[in-house]
């Protein structure tokens, strides 16, 4: 049951095309717009696709478990699905373990593809030649996967889903900006920028460009911050999830 439900729920998704604009479009587009112009200056040595990769990689990851998430799973639960699936044989843990299933599929594939054009516009990943590296890239994937599921969970599970559409794209937009996905932390205010390294995408795309750009060792601090709002999104989605 929980495969099939597993599948369902991917399927479902890769025939939405406003979900497939969200997750896949929008990040390749990105990733390709500015690594060819110079619109925005950049930090780090090599290329400008070195420093974009890994931040449009965490991008995927908020668009699919995040925004994606929230969204559909808000629908779900105005239009009774969740309250009818609550019901029926498959537990209601099988249930939100399946549409993690389904983001994690998704992630995948979002992987690959963004991998496959970076690599097309002259991406150099230097961490993943070392087994520490990869298993590195993979728990910044997992817990940034887990600390935006819990989030977006939670905003659907007590919002209203008008409310959790507008209010999850609008976190997407102001993350985007001010997240450290496109823009360097190091533009703005030092002030703020000691805010928004707290934030979960910046914990994971500096994580994963520490290791994947600057072929650093584990980011044990990324991975510290992520691991933390892992551990409170998924605990409040748990504790304050309605299923109508």
């Amino acid at each position: 049951m929980l495969l099939a439900q597993t599948a369902f729920e991917t399927r479902m998704l890769l025939r939405n095309g406003e979900q497939l604009l969200l997750t896949v479009i929008i990040p390749s587009v990105l990733l390709v717009l500015f690594s060819a112009v110079d619109i925005v200056a950049v930090d780090g040595p090599g290329k400008r696709v070195d420093f974009l990769a890994p931040g449009l990689l965490a991008l995927a990851v908020l668009s699919t478990a995040f925004t994606g998430q929230a969204i559909a799973t808000g629908f779900e639960r105005r239009y009774g699905v969740l309250k009818r699936l609550g019901a029926s044989p498959l537990p209601r843990w099988a249930l939100l373990t399946a549409k993690t299933g389904c983001v994690l599929v998704t992630e995948a594939l979002q992987v690959a593809l963004l991998s496959a054009i970076a690599l097309a516009l002259g991406w150099s990943p230097h961490g993943l030649a070392t087994p520490q590296g990869a298993l590195a890239v993979a728990a910044l994937l997992v817990l940034g996967t887990a600390a935006f599921s819990g989030l977006g969970l939670l905003m659907a599970g007590t919002l209203r889903a008008e409310a959790t559409l507008a209010a999850a794209n609008l976190v997407f937009v102001l993350l985007l900006l001010a997240g450290g996905v496109i823009v360097p932390l190091s533009k703005f205010p030092a002030g703020v920028q000691r805010v928004l390294e707290l934030l979960p995408v910046n914990a994971l795309s500096d994580g994963l460009r520490s290791v994947l750009q600057h072929g650093a060792g584990v980011p044990w601090g990324d991975l510290g911050i992520l691991g933390v709002w892992s551990v409170l999104g998924l605990a409040a989605a748990a504790r304050f999830f309605r299923w109508e």
